[in-house]
This record gives structure tokens, C-alpha cells and sequence, in this order.
């Protein structure tokens, strides 16, 4: 997550300087210490926070967990981890929903934190979890915000009440009781009742979101917070919560490129739970915000569950089981082929996937030189292609391969280079279809893989290559000669799987990322 780029680089850089020590001083905690605290406030993280994660890192640092474990640098690693998990709020906390509806879900924050946005995921979510939210347009102040919340709506697929046209005229207090009335008679489970900001914090925009809240009597009071506004995030939270009060809070724009210390300070500051994280424009760019998971990704410690929950959600598990006997059956074509990118297209972003693995703050340039448009291009050169020519790509000749390039506006080189990868990906599956371990790219030769039997004729060779020597000493330099001229084994690390990287966890390799951009597009 961008937001946390820098922060993350700079524990990251810490940890990997302890590891190199076998035994922590009191003097290399300090010095941890010290450091973790110029990262936190870097990253504009309210001071109040910082003293307070400091002084309990350090006060455990020192204590018996670390000093009498095998690994005291990883025993670190988890303090930091755990007290990050709970200055960001220690549990999740999920919406809590009317026993009787609607459920009334309130929301504030200053002008341009994404308010009106919010409204728009949030219902798209509540929707695809079975519920039938009502937007209500109660902004009756900024210019055009009740038409961008139409606008909102109508992407979402949401019912919205609007019956002022705003631009300063209108009643908000009213709009907003009228609305709850509108979906109580027209069943509405949840109201999200979008309210005014300001450019600041003042008495006008309080007593308004405080008569809304008295008119409607909300279940939920949702703070949204732009993640970039550093360390005015803090004093703008505790206005609102003195005026108003809210019961949580939400992210909005945790993909910008600023420090991000709101999200480490306002929970703690307002003793008020995060309940969502926006990340991206996309109405689809919407998480429920999850303390531990978010705390590993500042650690660089990976961010799998949520990337496994994506795929449940974008992966139709009978689709996939078909998928499965086209594998076993040794049937894959590049018509399946297609279906898998739009599958992996509805994930998201490639690089926010790819993001969310062990280790890759350390692979942020390859991560930014991917080339998410390649997918689309490999999507264009097959949709080009016939049925009969996807589903056998043994018959594309020159002549049906230089009309899949003009049809798809690429060249035959490309269509050539999609075809070759292409086979090498079927040959892999194969492999793995009758049961065998398939050379993965930057992986590396795997122990005991291909054919049966082979594996213990490799342990002949080997062992045939050992001293023959009668005298023991003898015998027993010789071998240690061998074993220092023998070539060295690749380590790269195959898509999250091999060597640990510097959080800890396997982490993909630079080669990794180049061979799954040429499956997916040019190399």
C-alpha cells in the first residue's frame, strides 16, 4: 500500500540491521528504538502515538521475551508487529445493523475526504452481501454534490433520494428524516445518509451534522478521513468527535503517495475503531479494515488472507472446478486461458495483488515498472483468434497469424511470443496434471522433480563424484574441495515460494516478475 511506502522501507531497513546480531545490548534496542521513532514521525504520525508505541517497544524489548529467545531479532519484529496492531485498534470491528431496520448509517467529515465516494462503495458492498441500501442527499452545500451522488449512485446500482437540487438551497435535517421515512415505507434495510463538509472545521458544519444526527438517530456515525492529511488528521478527528462524535472511522485514499500517519494515529487518539479502508477511485476499491493485516503490510510481512478473500470472491468455485478436469484431462486451451485473465482482472490490480506477498517493499521499482495494459493486449491477440484457432493454436499458419495481428493491432512477433508462452504454460500444467513438480521460472531446479526414479539416479551421480580415498582425513578434504568448487544452486524464490526475504517470508523474485509479465503479455 503506497501510503505506508516509506515507513514500511524504513523498519524494514531497521530489522534487517538486527538480524545480523546474535545477542540484542540495551544499546541496540535504544538504538532500534530511536529509530522506529524518527520512522513513526516521519510518516506524520501524531506524537502523542508515537511516545506511547515507543515506550512499550522498548519496555518489552528489554524484558525476558526477547533476551531469552533463539531469534531475539524476529522476538522484535513481533513486538513492533503486536503494538502496531494495537494503536490501529487491536480487533476488527465490523458494522453493527438495526435489529429492526433500516439501519441508519451517518456520514461526516471535512469537504474532499471522499465522502460521497464512500457512499457509493459502501453501498455496492452492502449490496453484494444481500442488502438493499438507499442513499440519501442530505450535502445540500457543495456545489453539485447531490448530482455526484446521483452520478454515484448510478454506477453502483444503488436507489438514491434526492429531492433537492442543493447548490445551497434546501433543508438537510429535513431531507435526511425523510429519507429514513422513504426507505422505511419502501423496505431498505440500510439509509447511508451523505452530509455536508467544509473546507474547514466550524460551528455551522457541527450544528448541521449534530441536528442530523439528533433527526435521525443513527446506528453508525462514520468519520471518513483522507489517510493524507498527516497531522492535521488528529486535531480534525477530536473536532468532530467533540461536536458530533462518530462511532468509526473511515480511510479514504490510502493509495496516495503521502506518509499516512492518520491511520496510525486516529483510532488511538479517538479511541474510535477503523471500519474501512478506500483504496483506489474504483467503487470495487473498498476493504473492511482488518488492525493485524494492516500492520503486517507496514512490516513488509505480506497481506495473504486478503488477497486469498479476493480471489474466493472473484473465482467461481464450480467455473474453477471445471477448470480443474480441463487440467487433469490435459485440455487447457487459450480460450480457458482468457477466461482465467478476465477471472484475474476482476481481482483488481496486478500490482496491488502482487503487492500484498512477503517481501516485495523490497521490489517496489519492478512492482511500478509492471505493466498492467499487457493483459489487455494478450486479451486482444486472442479474442482475434477463431474458436477453432483458440482452441488448437497447432493450426495458426503464418497467413492466420498475421490477420490475428492486424484484428488485434499488434504485430506477428507478438502473436508468435503469446503462442510460445502460451505452450510452456500448457507443458507446466501437464506436468503438474500427471502429478510431477514443473520447473517454476526463478525457482530453480526442485529436489526429487521429474521423472520417477530420476531423483535417486541424480543421488548416484552425486555420490559417484565423492573421494574414494582409504584414509578418512584424507577422504574428508577431498570432499570438502568438491563441495566448495560445485556450482551454486539458484535461489530465487518462484512467486512467494523459496528463500525468505528480508521481512521473514518468501518473497518473489525480480526474475519471478519478468516471467509472469511475458506469460501475460510482452516480455
Amino acid at each position: 500500500m503506497a501510503t505506508f511506502g516509506t515507513l514500511s522501507d524504513r523498519l524494514t531497513e531497521t530489522f534487517r540491521n538486527l538480524r545480523t546480531k546474535g545477542k540484542l545490548t540495551p544499546a541496540d534496542v535504544d538504538g532500534t528504538v530511536r529509530e522506529i521513532r524518527r520512522a513513526l514521525l516521519d510518516a506524520d504520525v501524531a506524537l502523542p502515538v508515537v511516545k506511547d508505541f515507543t515506550a512499550k517497544v522498548r519496555e518489552r524489548a528489554l524484558g525476558d521475551e526477547v533476551s531469552k529467545a533463539l531469534n531475539p531479532a524476529q522476538q522484535v519484529v513481533q513486538i513492533v508487529n503486536e503494538e502496531l496492531i494495537a494503536i490501529l485498534g487491536g480487533q476488527q470491528r465490523r458494522l453493527q445493523f438495526a435489529k429492526n431496520p433500516p439501519t441508519v448509517i451517518m456520514l461526516a467529515g471535512l469537504q474532499g475526504s471522499g465522502k460521497t465516494t464512500f457512499a457509493g462503495k459502501l453501498a455496492k458492498m452492502l449490496e453484494k452481501d444481500g442488502h438493499t441500501p438507499l442513499l440519501v442527499a442530505a450535502d445540500l452545500q457543495r456545489p453539485n454534490a447531490v448530482n455526484q451522488l446521483q452520478v454515484v449512485a448510478g454506477q453502483a446500482g444503488a436507489a438514491i433520494y434526492a429531492p433537492q437540487p442543493g447548490n445551497g438551497t434546501g433543508d438537510p435535517v429535513q431531507v435526511a428524516r425523510d429519507g429514513v421515512e422513504v426507505a422505511r415505507r419502501q423496505q431498505h434495510d440500510v439509509v447511508i445518509i451523505d452530509t455536508a463538509g467544509r473546507l474547514g472545521v466550524d460551528a455551522e458544519l457541527m450544528k448541521q451534522a449534530s441536528d442530523i444526527r439528533k433527526a435521525t438517530d443513527p446506528d453508525e456515525v462514520l468519520f471518513v478521513i483522507d489517510a493524507m492529511i498527516g497531522q492535521d488528521a488528529v486535531n480534525t478527528a477530536k473536532a468532530f468527535q467533540d461536536g458530533v462524535d462518530f462511532t468509526g472511522v473511515v480511510l479514504s485514499k490510502l493509495d496516495g503517495d503521502a506518509r499516512g500517519g492518520a491511520a496510525l494515529s486516529v483510532a488511538s487518539v479517538t479511541g474510535r475503531p477503523i471500519i474501512f479502508a478506500s483504496t483506489g477511485e474504483g467503487l470495487d476499491d473498498l476493504e473492511p479494515f482488518h488492525p493485524d493485516r494492516m500492520a503486517s503490510r507496514i512490516l513488509d510481512l505480506g497481506d495473504i488472507l486478503t488477497l486469498i478473500e479476493q480471489a474466493q470472491q472473484a473465482f467461481d468455485e464450480e467455473e474453477a472446478m471445471k477448470m480443474a478436469e480441463k487440467l487433469a484431462t490435459e485440455s487447457f486451451t487459450l480460450e480457458d486461458f482468457l477466461e482465467q485473465m478476465q477471472q484475474m482482472k476482476k481481482m483488481g490490480s496486478m500490482k496491488k495483488m502482487l503487492g500484498m506477498l512477503p517481501g516485495m517493499g523490497s521490489m517496489k521499482q519492478q512492482l511500478e515498472d509492471f505493466d498492467e495494459k499487457e493483459i489487455d493486449r494478450t486479451e486482444a491477440i486472442i479474442r482475434s483468434m477463431t474458436l477453432g484457432e483458440r482452441r488448437n493454436p497447432k493450426i495458426l499458419n503464418g497467413s492466420r497469424r498475421l490477420r490475428i495481428a492486424r484484428g488485434s493491432g499488434m504485430t506477428v512477433t507478438d502473436v508468435n511470443a503469446l503462442v510460445n508462452r502460451f505452450e510452456q504454460a500448457a507443458k507446466m500444467m501437464k506436468t503438474v496434471a500427471r502429478g510431477g513438480v514443473p520447473n517454476i521460472p526463478g525457482m530453480g531446479p526442485v529436489p526429487g522433480a521429474g521423472r520417477p526414479g530420476a531423483s535417486s539416479k541424480r543421488g548416484k551421480q552425486v555420490k559417484a563424484k565423492g573421494s574414494r580415498s582409504g584414509n578418512p582425513a584424507k577422504r574428508a578434504q577431498e570432499n570438502a574441495g568438491i563441495a566448495a568448487s560445485a556450482p551454486a544452486q539458484p535461489t530465487g524464490s518462484g512467486f512467494g515460494l523459496g528463500s525468505a526475504g528480508a521481512g521473514g517470508a518468501g518473497a518473489p523474485s525480480a526474475a519471478d516478475l519478468a516471467e509472469l509479465q511475458k506469460l501475460l503479455g510482452k516480455g
